[in-house]
C-alpha cells in the first residue's frame, strides 16, 4: 500500500474519529468503552497540538486516510517532562502494511529531535502486533500488569514497553529545550 505521512489537522477530525470508534468499539487498544464522539477528539487533539507534541496523519496516495500516532505527556508532574507516551491508531484496512510502523518511526524522530529523552507504550490488551512493532522499533518490555481492564468479557493485561530517545538518561537534559519550555 502506498502511502504518505504528514501533520494531522482538523480536518482529520472525522476519519480519525471514526478510527478510533472502531478501536474502542471492537479492540482493546483502548480501554474506553464508549467512543468519544468528534466535539470530545477534538479537544484531545487541541489539548496536544497546543502543547507541541507531534500528531502525525497517514494518508494513502488516492487521499484516504488510514491511520495516525501522536505524543504526548506520560504524566503530568514536572520531573515527567523528558517522557512521552505513543499512541498509534489505524483503519481496519490499513493494518498490516507497514503504516504503523512508518508512524511510530516518524513518532520516535520528531520527538527526539524535540528534545524527549525516553518514550513509552502502554499496550491494552497485551496486542502481539503492538508488542511486535514497538520492539522491532526499539522498545524493551518494562513490565506487565496483570488483568488491569475488564472488557469484552475478558480481563486484560496492560504491557508497558519504554525506549530512550537521544541520549536517554546518560546525560543531563537541556532545560531550555522544548519538554522544559512549554
Amino acid at each position: 500500500m502506498s502511502f504518505s505521512l504528514r501533520d494531522a489537522r482538523l480536518s482529520d477530525l472525522a476519519a480519525i474519529t471514526a478510527i478510533y470508534a472502531d478501536s474502542v468499539t471492537n479492540g482493546t487498544a483502548s480501554y474506553e468503552m464508549t467512543p468519544p464522539d468528534e466535539a470530545e477528539m477534538q479537544e484531545r487533539f487541541l489539548a496536544i497540538t497546543s502543547r507541541g507534541y507531534p500528531y502525525i496523519a497517514a494518508e494513502g496516495h488516492d487521499g484516504a486516510f488510514l491511520g495516525y500516532a501522536y505524543a504526548s505527556a506520560f504524566r503530568t508532574r514536572p520531573a515527567y517532562r523528558w517522557l512521552v507516551e505513543d499512541s498509534i491508531y489505524l483503519a481496519p484496512a490499513a493494518r498490516g502494511q507497514g503504516i504503523g510502523r512508518a508512524l511510530l518511526a516518524e513518532l520516535v524522530d520528531r520527538c527526539t529531535t524535540l528534545g524527549f529523552r525516553q518514550m513509552v507504550a502502554v499496550i491494552g490488551g497485551a496486542s502481539p502486533a503492538s508488542i511486535a512493532l514497538h520492539h522491532a522499533q526499539g522498545f524493551e518490555l518494562s513490565g506487565t500488569l496483570k488483568g488491569t481492564g475488564f472488557k469484552h468479557g475478558r480481563w486484560l493485561d496492560t504491557v508497558m514497553m519504554q525506549r530512550s530517545l537521544g541520549d536517554g538518561n546518560t546525560s543531563d537534559p537541556d532545560q531550555l529545550a522544548y519538554p522544559g519550555t512549554l
